[in-house]
């Protein structure tokens, strides 16, 4: 979708902001462009709607250079949204969702009806839609922000640091919101942070960049946590490198373990034996159709096990969930494993800490 051939921007100042930078973006992918202060990764954005014109070199959109297009017709295909989100003070939330398909003379129900969908598409209380800007939250102005941006149902959206004035809670929540807004319509992202643990769970690919505009390593989040490629990117992951990874693997990915697992009902010796083979002092407890009951310590099991009496996992993990979730479970419960289920609390084996071992070695 988006192509820069050989880059190159320098300031009238002297300024060189971008150098020789090849890169392609794909269609239908969020591509977050990451880096310190100063390596040119909003410029590099504000290249593709000619917010910042090269010096040398061709931006490519859909195959089309930019410079070929007159500026105000290519922006009003490119969503853009910024930081300080930029909203009109004296329009309604509505009436700045509006703003692009009323320049491009939509008719008054397609706007109005446009302006409904996308309320509703970001997370926006109806009432919030004859609100102004002073009178709603940072995040609620946000989620105007990004409704305005995919009004005209733009193919590309640019996103500079878009959510790096909002509190730390809200802004996982926006982040979140994003990634499921991102399922329903499938646009071209363009995202810049100088945040690795935002780049690493938005993006289906990261640039990751170093002054003058230089894109050091540009793969998939798990990759790049798995083979930086030199000494740069890796302090610029940071520590916990290992864990960050965790992150990124859903538990669907790995194989559980059957576990201590036996039937409610069970004789003890039964209990005694599946202990024994997975090396526990503890049971998995199940009902009819594999549903998990509890876990029992053997010691307290009489002749039989008795699910009524079995101890609830007060963590457990789904297949969608991710292996950082499930050690977090590990070392929050006095079983040391997390327990796998599906659907209505059936039981799908237990995760060890040395079937994480292997994810992270």
């Amino acid at each position: 979708m988006i192509t820069f051939e050989a880059v190159t921007k320098r300031f009238p100042d002297g300024t060189l902001a971008v150098e020789d930078l090849d890169l392609a973006i794909p269609e239908g992918e969020i591509v977050v462009l990451v880096g310190p202060s100063g390596c040119g990764k909003t410029t590099t954005m504000r290249l593709v709607n000619r917010m910042a014109e090269p010096t040398a070199g061709r931006v490519l959109l859909a195959g089309t250079d930019v410079r070929d297009v007159p500026a105000h017709e290519l922006r009003r295909g490119i969503g853009y949204v910024i930081q300080q989100i930029g909203l009109f003070p004296h329009r309604s939330a509505a009436q700045n969702i509006a703003t692009v398909p009323e320049l491009a003379g939509w008719p008054r129900d397609r706007v109005r009806a446009r302006v409904d969908e996308l309320m509703a598409l970001v997370g926006l209380p109806a009432e919030t839609a004859g609100r102004f800007p002073h009178q709603l939250s940072g995040g609620q102005r946000q989620r105007v922000g990004v409704a305005r941006a995919l009004a005209a149902d733009p193919p590309v959206l640019l996103m500079d640091e878009p959510f790096g004035a909002v509190d730390p809670v809200v802004r996982g929540q926006l982040q979140d919101e994003l990634l499921r807004l991102q399922q329903a319509v499938h646009k071209t992202i363009v995202f810049v942070t100088h945040d690795i643990d935002e780049a690493l769970k938005l993006g289906d690919r990261i640039a990751v960049m170093s002054a003058p505009g230089r894109v050091r390593q540009y793969d998939t989040p798990s990759a790049i946590l798995a083979r930086p490629a030199d000494d740069f990117v890796t302090e610029f992951l940071g520590a916990e490198r290992g864990l960050k990874r965790l992150a990124l693997i859903p538990v669907s990915q790995v194989k559980a373990d059957p576990g201590p697992a036996v039937p409610d009902g069970a004789p003890r010796a039964d209990a005694v034996r599946a202990a024994e083979a997975a090396g526990t002092d503890w049971v998995v407890v199940l009902g009819p159709e594999q549903r998990l009951l509890g876990w029992v310590w053997v010691a307290d099991v009489a002749e039989r096990v008795d699910g009524s009496a079995a101890r609830e996992f007060w963590l457990r993990v789904r297949a969608e969930d991710s292996l950082r979730a499930a050690l977090d479970a590990m070392l929050s419960t006095r079983t040391g494993v997390a327990v796998r289920i599906s659907g209505e609390d059936r039981y799908e084996g237990v995760l060890t800490r040395e079937l994480l071992t292997e994810e992270i070695v």
